[in-house]
């Protein structure tokens, strides 16, 4: 637990990043879900995802890798990243299937993701 489950790519035209990744690394992708959103199983033990970029902070658009750590309690995890002084960006919500996931910032700014898994 505790470990890297998932990473996304933020990117503006998402056919031309899976273009890329797929060229640059071999990675296959698979639309998911029925948003900008693909899927690849083949980048490494964590998945990884292409969507269309967003803001998890008002106003700052997401560059980068944008991380996400499977946790046993997403609700602990935001409480810790308080005490620590980071800051909840995105409250829990439930994603249909898969589980519960909340995004923070820490100290300096950068995000990051907290996931909690359904049992299967």
């Amino acid at each position: 637990m505790n470990e890297l489950t998932h990473f996304a790519i933020n990117a503006e035209d998402t056919a031309a990043a899976v273009r890329f990744y797929e060229s640059v690394f071999g990675w296959e992708f698979e639309r998911y879900g029925e948003h900008d959103f693909f899927r690849s199983q083949s980048a490494g033990p964590a998945t990884c995802a292409i969507q269309g970029r967003r803001e998890l902070i008002p106003g700052v658009r997401t560059t980068g890798f944008e991380c996400t750590i499977e946790v046993d309690d997403v609700d602990r995890v935001a409480e810790a990243v308080l005490a620590a002084g980071g800051r909840v960006v995105m409250e829990k919500s439930a994603i249909p299937g898969v589980g519960e996931v909340v995004f923070f910032a820490d100290p300096d700014g950068n995000v990051a993701g907290a996931i909690r898994f359904d049992a299967v």
